[in-house]
């Protein structure tokens, strides 16, 4: 009736010397940094911003920082307060996204945004 129970094992190899491969980033964490870069270009304040897309700024932080996962009327919302489509906000998250795929040394920037914001 005995039953062994197997060692645990760390949940990570900390012996292994390999570096991990670098993780994508999430899609959160990317359309953040669009809506951010698109604030900073139009020299707004995060509760304008907030104000005018009827979210709290606290809110607004927090989906530009990619803690909140947003829902579609949320970015809507936001996307409308900084004056730009959904198709011209999500192509730039898409490319924003592409852009730290094939470079991992450079973060995932939004220059696609800001072009938008022009």
């Amino acid at each position: 009736m005995g039953s062994s129970i197997p060692p645990l094992r760390p949940a990570i190899d900390r012996t292994d010397s390999k570096p991990s491969p670098a993780r994508e980033p999430l899609w959160r964490h990317a359309l953040g940094e669009c809506f951010r870069g698109l604030r900073h270009e139009r020299g707004e304040k995060l509760s304008e911003t907030a104000r005018r897309a009827g979210v709290s700024p606290q809110y607004l932080s927090e989906m530009e920082r990619g803690v909140k996962e947003p829902s579609s009327e949320m970015i809507a919302a936001v996307a409308g307060a900084l004056d730009v489509t959904l198709v011209d906000l999500t192509l730039a998250v898409a490319e924003s996204l592409r852009s730290a795929q094939s470079s991992t040394s450079r973060g995932a920037t939004c220059s696609a945004a800001y072009a938008l914001a022009a």
